[in-house]
């Protein structure tokens, strides 16, 4: 038996090299939901994308999540086929995983709570003068000034 399984996985691998397959992924978008009919019209049109599994909807936090094998554009592009022309990917990232999400780029008034945005500036630099002063008297450097 062990030569026809290789055999047979020999033949499984050569049809399957020309096609790419497709990976199991998370999509999450921001739309405006006002009522009860958004939320239903909307997880219609996803659910009717191929390759979704699963739809959440989330009038709450404004936030959809799609799980499955669809592309992020085409469940984006059904989204905004319902008529909610405003809908984006997800732009907000956990409050705890930004070093300072009070800085004028990270923090948003619409933001759910417990989240803050996705910005750059937000993470604060190694190289920053404050970062290095920080590390300098740091219990947890080897090489700190002990003065204290």
């Amino acid at each position: 038996m062990g030569a026809l399984d290789h055999i047979s996985d020999l033949f499984s691998a050569l049809r399957t090299r020309g096609r790419k397959r497709k990976v199991m992924q998370t999509v999450e978008i921001k739309v405006k939901m006002d009522c009860d009919g958004c939320e239903r019209k909307i997880k219609s049109a996803v659910s009717s994308v191929k390759g979704v599994r699963s739809v959440e909807v989330s009038r709450k936090h404004s936030k959809v999540t799609v799980n499955g094998f669809a592309e992020p554009k085409k469940v984006l592009e059904a989204v905004k086929s319902t008529g909610k022309k405003k809908a984006e990917f997800w732009p907000y990232v956990p409050y705890n995983l930004v070093y300072y999400p009070y800085a004028p780029q990270a923090y948003d008034k619409k933001a759910p709570p417990g989240y803050v945005k996705n910005a750059v500036q937000a993470i604060a630099s190694p190289n920053a003068p404050e970062e290095r002063l920080t590390s300098l008297f740091s219990d947890e450097n080897p090489n700190a000034c002990s003065v204290m």
